[in-house]
């Protein structure tokens, strides 16, 4: 059973798009479809991921791109029909802050 998806979570502004990425398991297309992840793999700075659709993208790792400004700012007009990402998700995505002086960095655990 997911964690209550109308309980907010916080995380801090400007945490590394991957750790972000890993976290969420979602990924905003140029044409505003937000697809759920499958696969994601880490090649130094650039990154792949496989969409649950069936797409594979390798990506750059950037505080200040379009991608992170997006799912920072939940900027999406659908969720992708084929990727079905559940409802719960979606809300628990929604209820998401990012706040600049407050919440998780999103370390990884041994540091």
């Amino acid at each position: 059973m997911p964690t209550d998806p109308n309980k907010a979570v916080y995380y801090r502004k400007q945490v590394p798009l991957f750790r972000l990425v890993e976290k969420l398991k979602l990924w905003p297309s140029r044409r505003g479809l937000l697809h759920g992840i499958k696969e994601f793999e880490v090649l130094g700075t650039r990154a792949r991921l496989t969409t649950h659709c069936g797409k594979t993208m390798i990506v750059r790792d950037s505080k200040n791109s379009r991608s992170a400004r997006w799912l920072r700012n939940k900027l999406f007009f659908e969720a992708c029909p084929e990727c079905r990402i559940p409802e719960w998700k979606l809300q628990k995505y929604a209820a998401t802050k990012f706040k600049r002086g407050y919440g998780s960095y999103l370390r990884d655990e041994g540091r």
